[in-house]
């Protein structure tokens, strides 16, 4: 998703540009440089990666390279390590995934950071113990196709991870009382992602038990490329616990595991735990979970949903995190 944000440079006066670009006709083998390349849906045109999967453009920097070198003892040449664009000025650290890359006449989102090596090693790893590409790698799919050579300037797009918290309360909403729950989901989604590869957005609603607004408000959310929505409130049997009822018909795939787990695991020591109707699911590529409106049962609640949530998001947004 392309925020509309201006591109990030990284050195003032002077975007970082494209070394060299670099092809190989079989995994697993040092690329070759090339006067350029030709991106289309399916990834690099003559590249082995090339193929409708998450990982068909590589990166690595030439900085990352020669300190590389500079520890083994070795010089190095773009390709070795079987990357597709070595850049130069760009500081892959900063990049986060789903950040995108405008690169000459294309676009890339990124789609992973590191890879294991292969399984027999690579030939960097096998001539000298040791890669640098697993650690420093940056992996990208093409979102817009065209051609790419040396000398082009690379442009960063940062994109966040969209999060919105809804609190369904009647008294909070009326300041009876401080909406506690909300800002503590808040606080563990940024203490959770914060020293993680990703740029979290986290934005809180308060508004009572309302089937419409809490309705309007989620398909809000859809609309805007929401990544993650978390209510908090309106999950039990009262009058006026009205939340699943509105969240279920607007999915259009429920995740009925999660909760179900969490409500037998909590549920031994406490048996009304059992009485949640918590749910999860997922509206178009946007994921809705439905919580409890106690800070305790969030806090229970989140510890088991943040251990699959990465795996999730990348999940929906058509990227196997277990592809080789």
């Amino acid at each position: 998703m392309n925020t509309g944000k201006r591109p990030m440079n990284h050195h003032q006066g002077a975007h970082p540009t494209v070394l060299s670009v670099n092809i190989s006709r079989e995994k697993g083998t040092c690329k070759r440089p090339v006067q350029n390349i030709e991106l289309t849906e399916r990834g690099i045109v003559s590249d082995a990666h090339a193929g409708q999967w998450h990982r068909q453009v590589s990166l690595l920097s030439k900085e990352i390279i020669d300190t590389f070198a500079h520890d083994v003892g070795r010089n190095f040449a773009p390709g070795e390590f079987a990357e597709n664009i070595t850049t130069l000025g760009l500081d892959l650290s900063e990049l986060c995934l789903f950040d995108e890359l405008t690169i000459g006449e294309s676009l890339l989102e990124v789609t992973q950071i590191g890879k294991s090596c292969h399984p027999d090693g690579c030939t960097v790893a096998k001539q000298v113990g040791k890669c640098v590409m697993p650690r420093e790698g940056i992996f990208c799919r093409v979102k817009l196709g065209g051609t790419i050579a040396p000398g082009d300037a690379i442009h960063l797009h940062p994109r966040n991870l969209l999060f919105r918290v809804l609190t369904l309360s009647d008294r909070a909403s009326q300041g009876d009382y401080e909406d506690r729950s909300g800002p503590r989901i808040s606080a563990i989604l940024n203490d959770f992602f914060g020293p993680r590869r990703w740029r979290q957005e986290v934005v809180n609603y308060l508004l009572p038990d309302d089937p419409k607004r809490l309705r309007a408000l989620l398909q809000q959310a859809r609309e805007d490329g929401v990544d993650v929505v978390i209510t908090t409130g309106g999950t039990g049997v009262g009058p006026r616990d009205i939340t699943p009822d509105v969240v279920v018909p607007l999915c259009d795939k429920l995740l009925p595991g999660i909760m179900d787990y969490i409500r037998l695991k909590f549920g031994a020591a406490k048996p009304t735990a059992l009485l949640s109707r918590s749910v999860a699911g997922i509206m178009g590529s946007t994921i809705v979970f439905s919580l409890p409106g106690s800070v305790h049962a969030v806090e229970e609640y989140l510890g088991e949903i943040l251990k699959t949530l990465e795996h999730l998001i990348l999940t929906v947004h058509g990227i196997d995190p277990h592809a080789y």
